[in-house]
């Protein structure tokens, strides 16, 4: 079980719409059932993101480490961790 922290869950609460056309959440309480529910991943670093769509079977060998940062479901934490939302 992940633990979504504060700083977790207010960046998916502010940044949501990056992946979805309309919020999903209205406050940290909302934003954290729903990350569990999707089972969104914390990464500590880049390279863990990396690891987690390579054992979730994603085809991302051709994609550099900016493009796995831009990608819609990886939130780039202010801490410099990376929230991995699939939905």
């Amino acid at each position: 079980m992940n633990e979504y922290d504060e700083i977790c869950l207010e960046y998916f609460l502010n940044h949501q719409q990056q992946l979805f056309e309309e919020k999903v959440a209205k406050n940290p309480e909302e934003a954290e059932e729903f990350l569990e529910d999707c089972m969104a991943v914390v990464c500590q670093d880049i390279q863990e993101v990396r690891e987690y769509f390579n054992e979730e079977g994603a085809d991302i060998a051709q994609m550099s480490d900016e493009d796995l940062e831009e990608a819609a479901e990886v939130f780039a934490l202010p801490d410099g961790r990376y929230l991995v939302v699939e939905a």
